[in-house]
């Protein structure tokens, strides 16, 4: 009776340890798939240089995700994401100022190469650009909805104005250059949008 006791007392703990372990085995796929699309780029991300490089099996990597797309948005977005929220600086211009002072810095790095070649390749894969969709545009258009939201119960907007367009106005300029390239990206920029869409806006 002794025994049998200690021994179901027992499994609780290997089920304890064996959790930490396996959100270890999450990050080191995160960190291995973004280091890789960083190195080679998205086209050439493979499933299996993921699962060698973060030392786990493949099977590991698919009970996670069903696709590479869906794999590479997680492994870029838990890179990037903390580095383009918005502040609350009391002013919603200041707050769209601010964050797209770091969507353009983000443009700049490397990493800016791998969101126009995930753009890019969305073109011809639509699982890809669905994926990007979901876990980047969607959440990030949601973000800027709250702040807009916020500047309109503040009174410093109107209350007039469809939101979708006005996000595609300050937005959408952005992503021009960083896809066509035909004009530098600057904190400049960002401040003849602001200066500009702010004044229909306000």
């Amino acid at each position: 009776m002794s025994t049998a006791k200690t021994k179901k007392a027992k499994t609780p703990a290997k089920k304890g340890r064996g959790r930490p372990r396996s959100q270890e085995a999450h990050q080191k796929i995160l960190k291995a798939a973004y280091e890789l699309l960083n190195e080679v780029g998205f086209m050439a991300l493979t499933i299996e240089g993921v699962a060698a490089r973060a030392e786990v099996g493949k099977p590991t990597i698919y009970r996670r995700w069903s696709t590479k797309a869906q794999l590479a948005m997680d492994a870029f977005l838990s890179a990037v994401t903390p580095e383009i929220a918005f502040p609350d600086t009391g002013s919603v211009e200041k707050d769209f100022r601010e964050q797209m002072y770091k969507i353009v810095k983000l443009m700049n790095s490397s990493r800016g190469e791998i969101l126009a070649t995930v753009i890019g390749s969305g073109q011809m894969d639509d699982k890809l650009i669905a994926t990007f969709r979901e876990n980047w545009l969607i959440p990030r258009r949601n973000d800027a909805k709250r702040i807009f939201n916020r500047g309109v119960q503040r009174g410093e907007l109107r209350n007039d104005v469809e939101i979708e367009v006005a996000i595609d106005a300050l937005y959408s300029p952005l992503f021009y250059r960083l896809l066509l390239k035909h004009a530098p990206l600057t904190e400049a920029f960002v401040d003849d949008l602001i200066d500009i869409a702010m004044e229909g806006l306000k």
